[in-house]
Order: C-alpha cells, then sequence, then structure tokens
C-alpha cells in the first residue's frame, strides 16, 4: 500500500470493512463463535455507547438469526443516534444506563439487576464482544493472510482483538496495538485474562500504545485529521476518527520517529466502523463525514 504518511515502509492493509455491509470489520469475526455458541432460546443482553459499533453488528446478527436481544447503551432517551434507529428497526430492545450504571456493567452478573426479567435463557455478551469465545474468530483472519507479517498493527477498545491476533500469530512475529482511549495500561491484565479463558498461551509478543488517542475516546485534534485526509486521498480507503483513524496516524508517527524497522513487514487491520461516520459533522474537516 503507498501512502506519503508511511514513506518507504512495506506496509499491508487487511480490508475487514469489507467484509459485511453492515456487520464489518472486528465485530463481524468477533461475533461468530459466541453466536453460533448459543442454546436454543437464547435472549441475548449487551451494553455499549450510543454510536456503539459492537451493538450495531450484533442487533442485525440477532435480526437475521430471529433472536430477541437487549441493549443497555450509556446515555438516556435524548441522546438518539441512527445506530439506535437501525436497532429499533430491527427490533432490538433498548434500555439507557446511565455513566455510574454502565460503569457496573462491567461487574460480573450486575447487569441482571438491570434486567431482572430477563429469564433462565438470557445470554450475556460483554461490551465490545469481548467473550473469550470472540477471539477464536479473529485468530481465523490471521490463518486467512497469504503471508505471515513481521508485526500486524490494530486499533484496541476492549482487547479482544489483540489478544485474538496474538493467539491467530501463535507466537510469531509481533502484534502492536493503539488504544482509543486514555488509561489503557490495564488491558496488559484483560489480554492474559482473554487468552487464558479461550485456551490460549499467555502470548507476549505485543506491545500496547497508551499514548496514541489524541486526548480521549472519540476526540479529533488538527493532527489526527490531517492524516486521515492525507490516507483518504492517497489510498481511497475510509477512516472513521474513534479506532481505524487513529491506528493510521499511530503508524505514520511510529514510521517518522523510526520505530519500524527497515526492511519489516507491516499488515494493518481495518476494523471497520464506519458507520459511526453518520455521527461526524462534516464542518470537523474528517475524511466522508456524513451528519
Amino acid at each position: 500500500m503507498q501512502c506519503s504518511l508511511f514513506g518507504q515502509a512495506d506496509v499491508w492493509i487487511q480490508r475487514d470493512d469489507l467484509l459485511h455491509p453492515l456487520i464489518s470489520g472486528n465485530k463481524f469475526r468477533k461475533l461468530q463463535f459466541p453466536l453460533a455458541q448459543l442454546p436454543s432460546g437464547a435472549h441475548v443482553i449487551s451494553m455499549g455507547g450510543p454510536w456503539s459499533n459492537h451493538l450495531h453488528a450484533l442487533g442485525y446478527a440477532l435480526q437475521q438469526k430471529g433472536i430477541p436481544g437487549t441493549v443497555l447503551i450509556r446515555g438516556g432517551a435524548w441522546q438518539q443516534t441512527a445506530m439506535q434507529a437501525d436497532l429499533q428497526r430491527w427490533g432490538i430492545h433498548i434500555q439507557y444506563a446511565d455513566r455510574e450504571t454502565y460503569r457496573r456493567l462491567r461487574e460480573p452478573d450486575y447487569w441482571r439487576q438491570c434486567v431482572p426479567d430477563a429469564g433462565a435463557q438470557a445470554v450475556w455478551l460483554p461490551e465490545g464482544g469481548s467473550d473469550p469465545a470472540a477471539l477464536h474468530g479473529v485468530a481465523q483472519m490471521v490463518r486467512e493472510l497469504p503471508f505471515v507479517p513481521d508485526t500486524i498493527v490494530t486499533a484496541v477498545g476492549t482487547g479482544a482483538t489483540l489478544a485474538g491476533i496474538l493467539a491467530g500469530m501463535a507466537g510469531r512475529g509481533r502484534v502492536i496495538g493503539v488504544a482509543a482511549f486514555q488509561g489503557a495500561d490495564y488491558l496488559h491484565q484483560e489480554i492474559a485474562r482473554l487468552l487464558q479463558a479461550a485456551g490460549y498461551p499467555a502470548y507476549q509478543n505485543y506491545q500496547l500504545l497508551t499514548d496514541a488517542h489524541h486526548g480521549g475516546f472519540a476526540r479529533m485534534t488538527p493532527v489526527l485529521i490531517a492524516d486521515a485526509q492525507c490516507f483518504v486521498r492517497e489510498t481511497g480507503i475510509p477512516l472513521e476518527p474513534v479506532y481505524t483513524g487513529k491506528l493510521v496516524s499511530a503508524v505514520a508517527a511510529l514510521v517518522r520517529q523510526g520505530t519500524i524497522r527497515t526492511g519489516e513487514c507491516l499488515l494493518l487491520l481495518h476494523t471497520g466502523g464506519l458507520q459511526g461516520l453518520r455521527g461526524i459533522h462534516r464542518d470537523s474537516g474528517w475524511p466522508g463525514a456524513l451528519a
């Protein structure tokens, strides 16, 4: 892939944004195994933000399979988004959670207090689809590649995609994760937990970048916007600012810093999430913004 941001570095991109028009990217990968393992009569319950890529992909998949679902969305009914309108159209039940309740939903089984009538057939999918079984679907991506790159770089939210790539690489090369938010150091423990729970060795051949978030989750800076504009203009590949834009900007910084070794083959994972462009205003300068 040729882009002036990357100089002479040998950079490739895995276009998982093209897997499916609605449930593309890492969410497509992460849902494969958890949904395939659902018991008969299951009612799926999960959580996410008002523009959650996970909830968008999950809602569509459940509608296609005829499986009922309830989602707990951070915020309130006043914060309507196109993503939530899609969920409603697909028959997904929406409940809202204030910030404190949403934070506590990350505690084991706390969700049952928010959905007390869920019933015995209720199945919980964690935030971002970060279920241990999700790693198997992400690992398949690595096995589908025509070659084994020296380094795979991915954006990071919950850590499950990075853990799944580690599982697929099986100790080969290295994986670089670009955290999309501040204070992401705890993800080291989460990555180790997910690998263990999914039955994989405790792979350590990765690096987590925790200072490439551009001010925090869903924040944009002039540097981030400029890098995205350059990348989209020169490659024609769309990006969104929450994850994939930060991925590209971080790799460009690594190249400028000389961190990438001469002759090193890098593969960038495009994790999709382009539905979120519907919430980005055109006057922000973001390429492809739709609001």
